[in-house]
């Protein structure tokens, strides 16, 4: 059989193709069996998103886990990766189990795995496991009962949506948020986060927060060009104040200002440490991934707050907020988490604190955002993933590693940072990021300057010079 192997956020595979019931149960029994080593006494948590199986596969999960005597909480239904992170901890659970593909095309499921602290498994735990997959079906899981496993007590079901909406509830001034008349929309992509709004803001417009393990046909990934619908609902109502996206599993957040206009991660991340700093007067290091915004280093001066760069991959971050006192840490793709919650990336959090914000201060996003910016300076950022040959992706990489590259195009390198890939500094306010995946050919370049015209141009350089 093939080898399963777990990327930057999990195992992830195409549907009846290599993500199958016989591989569940391989990767199943691997983490049954490290659990069993691990833990005297382990409690696992399992829960599964929107996706098509989701349910098949959970109890899947439950049933191998049973049978090697793990007592394991499954969900009652649909559950985002926060809240099974969440049921980890306030069942003080050994681990948790999320059958999910995050915000991958809908012919994609996937297996996520999180530690007793209520967030990704560490890098070097996964492997324990990823090493020990075994190479054939060590059980036939038909032949295991849930009904059998339920009547002994190793199963049992959990309601981890009700378990997070009463701890949203708990931390959030929800009244406030009504009376503010702050007007919501909210666009589940057909995800997990589905029903939590439905229960928490009843007035909120709501967008795809139905069933539909197809996604409507569009990868469920919270940015610009998936949220159309969104983005037109806003320009067409005139009456709402924030828009609010969250993924497939409800980990990410996309954000728009009443407006319709696209609010990126890096703003969120400059809005949210002022927020927690200057209104809540909470303190703490800022943690982010290596592609984040410069502009982090200007805010964190500005409110003498510790900085640190880690790796892209939210586990790295992770890795910083169990082991520090970590205010906020968050990554370029949307996953954000802040001190108080747990320490895993959640959109629906994220987009609640933003709201809460603005209920608080009676100020709109667009001048929660000018707020930030009047701290950092503005800037304008660009992403694109080049498709190229191996080759020449391999080329590449080695140019960087022997310190090739000193101009792109009309822009002169002056300094290099390789925490995660390389990250070419022209000046204070503009630099390119070169960073290749570790499983394709492709090529991340990344860019950021003063005006959106100049980063745009500095990814036209360095596309010229890597394909010359």
């Amino acid at each position: 059989m093939n080898s399963i192997k777990f990327g930057t956020d999990g195992w992830r595979a195409i549907i009846a193709d290599d993500y199958t019931v016989d591989n569940v149960v391989r990767v199943s029994q691997a983490t049954a069996e490290w659990l069993v080593k691990n833990y005297k006494k382990p409690l696992a948590v399992v829960g599964y998103d929107c996706r098509f199986g989701g349910k098949l596969f959970a109890e899947t999960v439950a049933k191998v886990l049973a049978h090697n005597g793990i007592k394991t909480l499954l969900s009652t239904g649909i559950a985002s990766t926060p809240m099974v992170s969440l049921g980890v901890v306030k069942n003080k659970a050994s681990f948790g189990i999320i059958i999910t593909a995050s915000h991958n095309p809908p012919d994609y499921n996937g297996f996520k795995l999180k530690g007793e602290y209520g967030g990704p498994l560490l890098a070097d735990k996964v492997k324990e496991i990823e090493d020990i997959i075994p190479t054939s079906v060590p059980v036939d899981v038909s032949k295991l009962s849930l009904d059998n496993f339920l009547k002994k007590g190793l199963i049992e079901y959990t309601d981890l949506e009700s378990l997070y909406c009463k701890h949203v509830e708990n931390n959030f001034d929800i009244k406030l948020i009504k009376k503010s008349g702050i007007r919501i929309a909210y666009d589940a992509m057909y995800g997990a986060g589905q029903n939590v709004i439905k229960r928490l803001l009843p007035d909120a417009a709501l967008l795809h927060c139905v069933y539909n393990p197809g996604f409507g046909g569009t990868a469920p990934e919270p940015i610009d060009r998936n949220l159309g619908e969104l983005k037109t609902f806003i320009k067409k109502t005139k009456s709402i104040d924030v828009g609010v996206a969250t993924d497939g599993d409800a980990d990410r957040i996309g954000l728009y200002n009443g407006k319709g206009q696209f609010i990126d991660s890096h703003l969120i991340i400059l809005i949210l440490v002022t927020y927690l700093v200057k209104y809540k007067k909470m303190s703490g290091k800022v943690c982010v991934a290596f592609s984040v915004t410069e502009k982090i280093k200007k805010m964190c001066a500005h409110y003498n707050l510790p900085l640190q760069a880690v790796k892209v991959g939210f586990k790295y971050v992770c890795d910083v907020m169990i082991n520090e006192d970590v205010l906020l840490g968050g990554e370029e793709s949307g996953g954000i988490a802040i001190k108080g919650h747990i320490p895993e990336r959640d959109g629906v959090w994220i987009g609640l604190t933003i709201v809460e914000y603005m209920a608080r201060t009676g100020k709109t996003l667009d001048e929660l955002v000018k707020e930030a910016l009047k701290i950092t300076g503005k800037f304008a950022y660009r992403r694109i993933d080049l498709h190229l040959t191996e080759h020449i992706k391999q080329r590449v990489l080695k140019n960087c590693n022997e310190n090739k590259y000193t101009h792109f195009g009309k822009y002169k390198v002056k300094r290099i940072e390789t925490i995660d890939g390389f990250k070419f500094f022209f000046n204070d306010d503009s630099w390119l990021m070169l960073r290749a995946s570790g499983t394709e050919p492709v090529l991340r370049t990344y860019a950021e300057a003063p005006t959106a015209a100049i980063a745009d141009d500095i990814l036209a350089a360095a596309g010229k010079v890597i394909m010359a």
